[in-house]
């Protein structure tokens, strides 16, 4: 079993930035790769980045890449998502899991309850 909690959303206007965080913990956490996954009102849930424990292969979606970053810190269990130059279609629940990665939601089995990123124009 794994258990992750995310923070760090909230309301900032356009071209702002926000860093979220995701605390993670669990017997099998090193054998997972952590993911933040979002998803807007009537949208489905998509990948944003992925990234292995131990940090050596990391993913992002088109949408993101240049503006985004995932990263970790072992020492503390935490997996964070660096978001720059946030737009307006950047506004969903994020949710961290954690599974055995890829870009589906399936390959995911544990989530967080979200944290809402509004980005206002």
């Amino acid at each position: 079993q794994v258990q992750v909690v995310e923070s760090g959303g909230g309301l900032v206007q356009a071209g702002e930035s926000l860093k979220l965080s995701c605390l993670a913990s669990g017997r099998a956490l090193n054998r997972c790769f952590m993911g933040w996954f979002r998803q807007a009102p009537g949208k489905e849930r998509d990948l944003v980045a992925a990234i292995s424990w131990s940090g050596s292969s990391v993913a992002y979606t088109e949408f993101v890449k240049g503006r985004f970053t995932i990263s970790r810190d072992n020492a503390k269990n935490t997996v964070y998502l660096q978001m720059n130059s946030l737009k307006p279609e950047d506004t969903a629940v994020y949710l961290c899991a954690a599974g055995s990665g890829g870009t589906l939601p399936t390959m995911y089995p544990y989530w967080g309850q979200g944290t809402q990123v509004t980005v206002s124009s």
